[in-house]
This record gives structure tokens, C-alpha cells and sequence, in this order.
């Protein structure tokens, strides 16, 4: 018979509270959250970076005096060091892992964007581009794989959104601050300052960037939340060849998508202020607030339809329905834009906006397909396929854009060549979905031959 005396409790008596207190489960930590704003901040810093030339362009017309078509070809050759870029980072991230893989980046196209203070000739732009282009390609592909090694799938459209908005931030953002900068302290402070905010997120980047495992501020429930629907145990950094890539049907999947509907994007970043100017006839002091509503609507739909992605997939939605349903919603609501020439101003900013925020819900859930249908050893480097197919035929689609312009004004008659350029749009997604269901019907891990 078992003791009955007070320094043994009988069976049933209930255990101490601290036991009771050490058995319940932790609430799972939110760090990934914070992996997330960085990635978001560094996105912001990006876009900036690569508005400043655009927006000091009246001030350097007086010191350079160069032709359009000079400066189209500086910016010609920025978006294809930026496909290379893309290309060469989509490697380095998944072979040296994305803390090194991006802080490279970074630090890369920071120096550049100084650089662009220390010359003061046409050619000396021009290689300033290059290498801004080329350490700028190092973003996307790692944003990208941080997503996959930090946020299960279900939350992975959320993540996208999130970071992919600092694209349209940096676009209301770059029209705000740069002219100010460079009218009250000269042009050159505006690339200064635009790199030393790249250094400045350095210092925050390594300190609270790691692989999930080795960052003692997510606790055990995080780590398994991240690793609830995990179906690949790949590690950062292992190797994967761009060749043996391009033997899945699912990588050109996702590279003629990127290749098909990443042009536009450019075109909307060149363009609109052309468009403003030449078929409204507002100066940029008018068509700035303009602008800045165009990409504010864009930040706001798409982190919306990122989250209802989310939402989709927790409510047992499967990941290829939910991502497909956003997809062509997404090809749908460009359609509109084919009425922007028919409207009043604000109207057509609203279609305009419309469309910029469909690319943008477009592109954060085309991106997630990557980290859907790949290891995640294979993920930058297929986003970096992706992204220089993007951006080799967006170095293209403007200089097109500006031809046909140029042969429908000398026709008096810009705004038919706009109203034709924004069917090109409408029409783009759509097709591309429908492509893109062909190549991929679901989007499922493929198993990589060793």
C-alpha cells in the first residue's frame, strides 16, 4: 500500500504549478515578421536607387546636354546589367546562401549608386548604370529564397507582398525626396545619400539575419510553424546548375512568365510621366501627386490580395487553386486599362493604379510558384532565370514603346500610340496565364536529379 504521509501526495492531487506551467507549449514567436521588413526596406532602397537618374534628369540636361536617345540607351544599359545581375545572383545566393548572397548585393549597388556622384560624362553614367544594374539584380532572387527558408507556403503570397510593395513605395517615396535633395544640396548628395542608406541596412542585416535554426529569437513553436508544410530538406547554400534547370518544364513556366509580363512593369516606370505629359498635358509638378496615387494603390491592393492568397490557403484551399485564382483575378483587372484613353485624369489614374497593383498581386504570387514548385537549393537561381528574362526583354519593349510613339506624334496622334500600348498590356496577362497553365497545371515540388 502506498504512504499516506504529507511528503507524499496521494495520486489523484493535482501537479505543482510550476510543472503545470513548464508543460503548456510556448506561443510561437514572430521573427520571420521581421526577416520580412527587412527584406521589405532593402526592396524600398532598390527602387529608389534606380529612380534617381530619371528624376535629376532636367538638372543634368543643362550639364550633358545629351540626346533622349542617349539617355535611353544609359538606361538601356542598366536594365540589361540588371538581367545579368539577376542571372549571376540567382547562382551566388543559392550557392554561398542568402545572408552572404545579399549583403553582397547590396553593398555592391550601393558604391555604385555613390559612384554616380564622381562622373560627370555621359560614358561615366553609363558604366555607373552597369554596375548599379548589376549589384541591383542581387534583390529579387534573394528576397525571394529568405521567403521560402523563413514562411511556409501558406504564408509565403502574404511575405511577397509585403517586400514586393517596397517596389511601389520606393516609387512614391524617390519622387518626394530626391528632387528636394538634389535642389537643395546638388545632385550628387541625392546618389550619396542613396547608398548610405544601403550601408545603413547592412548594419541591421547581419545581426538579425540567419537561417531560421540558428536565430535564438524565433523559439521551438516558430521553427515548427515554418516547417509545417516543408516538403524539401534542402539547406542554404547547396549548389544547383542553370542548365539542369532548364530541363524542367516548370522552370520556363515560371521564366516566360517573368519574360512575358515583367515589360510592362517597365513600361508603366518609364512611361507614365511621358504619357501625363504628352496626352493630358500636365507637367511633372502636376502629374507628381498623380504618380504617387498610381503606385499608393498599387501598395495597397497587393499586399490586400497577398493576404487573401494567405487566407485562401488556411482555409484548405490548395496552394495551385489559390496562387491560379490570384493569377488570372490579377490578368483580369489589367484589362480596364484599355478605357485610360477615353477617361477624365483621375479617372484614368484609377485604372492606371488598378493595373500596377494587378502586376504587382501578379508578381508577388508568380514569385511564390518558385519557392512552390522548387527546393529551395534551386529557388534564386530559378527567380534569377526569371528575372533576366524579365529584364532582357524589358531593355526592349521601351525602346519599342518610344518608336511607335514617336511614329504616331509625327502624326500628330500620340494618344492612339499610348491607347495601342495599353492593349498591349491588357492583353499580356491573360495570354501569359494561359501559357503558364499549359507549362505548369499545378504547382507541385519537382524532385531535381542529383
Amino acid at each position: 500500500m502506498p504512504k499516506v504521509g504529507g511528503a507524499t501526495p496521494p495520486e489523484w492531487a493535482p501537479a505543482p504549478r510550476e510543472t503545470m506551467s513548464q508543460s503548456a507549449p510556448a506561443p510561437a514567436t514572430n521573427y520571420r515578421w521581421v526577416v520580412c521588413a527587412l527584406l521589405f526596406f532593402a526592396t524600398t532602397i532598390n527602387y529608389i536607387d534606380r529612380q534617381i537618374l530619371a528624376l535629376i534628369k532636367p538638372i543634368l540636361d543643362e550639364q550633358l546636354h545629351w540626346t533622349n536617345e542617349q539617355f535611353g540607351m544609359v538606361n538601356g544599359a542598366f536594365q540589361g546589367a540588371y538581367a545579368l545581375g539577376l542571372l549571376v545572383f540567382g547562382w551566388f545566393v543559392d550557392r554561398f546562401g542568402t545572408k552572404i548572397g545579399y549583403a553582397v548585393s547590396i553593398a555592391a549597388w550601393s558604391v555604385a549608386a555613390i559612384g554616380h556622384a564622381l562622373v560627370y560624362s555621359i560614358s561615366g553614367f553609363l558604366f555607373a548604370r552597369v554596375a548599379l544594374g548589376l549589384g541591383e539584380g542581387g534583390n529579387f532572387p534573394s528576397a525571394i529564397k529568405a521567403v521560402a527558408l523563413w514562411f511556409p507556403k501558406r504564408e509565403r503570397a502574404t511575405a511577397t507582398a509585403i517586400f514586393n510593395s517596397g517596389t511601389n513605395v520606393g516609387a512614391i517615396i524617390a519622387p518626394l525626396i530626391v528632387p528636394a535633395v538634389a535642389l537643395s544640396l546638388g545632385w550628387h548628395w541625392a546618389f550619396i545619400c542613396a547608398g548610405l542608406a544601403g550601408f545603413l541596412w547592412l548594419f541591421l542585416w547581419f545581426p538579425f539575419y540567419n537561417v531560421p535554426e540558428k536565430i535564438k529569437a524565433a523559439n521551438a513553436a516558430e521553427l515548427d510553424h515554418i516547417a509545417s508544410d516543408r516538403d524539401d530538406t534542402s539547406r542554404d547554400g547547396e549548389k544547383v546548375s542553370w542548365l539542369s534547370l532548364l530541363g524542367y518544364r516548370q522552370t520556363w513556366a515560371f521564366v516566360l512568365a517573368k519574360g512575358l509580363t515583367d515589360p510592362v512593369w517597365w513600361f508603366f516606370l518609364t512611361w507614365l510621366p511621358d504619357f501625363f505629359k504628352q496626352t493630358r498635358h500636365l507637367d511633372i509638378k502636376t502629374s507628381g501627386p498623380m504618380l504617387a496615387t498610381i503606385y499608393g494603390v498599387a501598395t495597397v491592393l497587393s499586399i490586400g490580395a497577398g493576404v487573401v492568397v494567405g487566407r485562401l490557403v488556411k482555409s484548405g484551399w490548395t496552394v495551385t487553386r489559390a496562387r491560379k485564382t490570384a493569377m488570372f483575378t490579377s490578368a483580369l483587372c489589367v484589362v480596364p486599362i484599355i478605357l485610360v484613353k477615353d477617361v477624365g485624369d483621375w479617372t484614368a489614374v484609377l485604372l492606371i493604379g488598378l493595373a500596377c497593383a494587378a502586376h504587382q498581386a501578379w508578381s508577388a504570387n508568380l514569385f511564390t510558384t518558385a519557392s512552390d514548385m522548387f527546393p529551395k537549393r534551386a529557388v534564386a537561381s530559378v527567380v534569377g532565370l526569371g528575372g533576366m528574362a524579365g529584364s532582357g526583354l524589358g531593355i526592349f519593349f521601351p525602346v519599342l514603346a518610344g518608336r511607335l510613339l514617336d511614329t504616331f506624334k509625327a502624326q500628330d496622334n500620340v494618344s492612339a500610340g499610348y491607347a495601342l500600348l495599353f492593349s498591349i498590356c491588357a492583353g499580356a496577362y491573360i495570354a501569359t496565364f494561359i501559357l503558364q497553365h499549359l507549362l505548369a497545371p499545378k504547382f507541385e515540388m519537382v524532385e531535381l536529379k542529383a
